[in-house]
């Protein structure tokens, strides 16, 4: 497995990634609005401008944004997000957002994924990392408690009017 920032040299497996998703009915989270976009082009156009603080959009913070890649026959199998800083409307969503593929889930590639992700965390000078899942979301609650996380509180995201558990996960130096 290997964490890498996409490019066009993936876009048939984006795709592939995109439409089990679509197929499925289920939420793309830390893809940067993958399902948005018809074509690759457009949605690594779209993660090219969260690369900076100059070009981030309005009301957004400096992102970057990984595909997780199985390499025995390159299937992008999840996909995880960075927020390098946290605004008060950010902060329930908290640093990182992950997804896996509904046909790879329960193999244990999310724990490996955000397991691999942390150092880079790190690297950004990030001294810890907030995380949110779904009260109701078994599976990220465990991949989350597998890398460390410890339970802050569940608080009430009004503008996408959800409750979320949020946990906190303190980086080695």
């Amino acid at each position: 497995m290997k964490l890498v920032e996409p490019t066009m040299a993936y876009d048939r497996q984006i795709q592939a990634f995109r439409q089990e998703f679509l197929d499925a009915g289920s939420s793309t989270d830390g893809s940067s609005s993958l399902k948005r976009f018809d074509t690759t082009r457009q949605w690594l156009d779209y993660v090219e401008q969260f690369k900076s603080p100059e070009t981030t959009p309005t009301g957004y913070v400096p992102a970057t944004q990984y595909i997780y890649v199985r390499e025995t026959d390159g299937k992008i199998v999840g996909m995880i997000q960075i927020r390098h800083t946290l605004t008060d409307g950010i902060r329930y969503a908290g640093h990182i957002g992950y997804s896996v593929c509904p046909s790879e889930r329960r193999k244990g590639y999310a724990t490996r994924m955000l397991e691999q992700t942390l150092p880079l965390c790190r690297a950004l000078g990030l001294e810890r990392v907030y995380i949110a899942c779904a009260p109701e979301n078994e599976g990220s609650r465990r991949t989350i408690l597998n890398n460390g996380g410890v339970y802050e509180a569940t608080a009430y995201w009004p503008e996408r009017d959800r409750y979320l558990e949020q946990y906190r996960i303190d980086l080695p130096t």
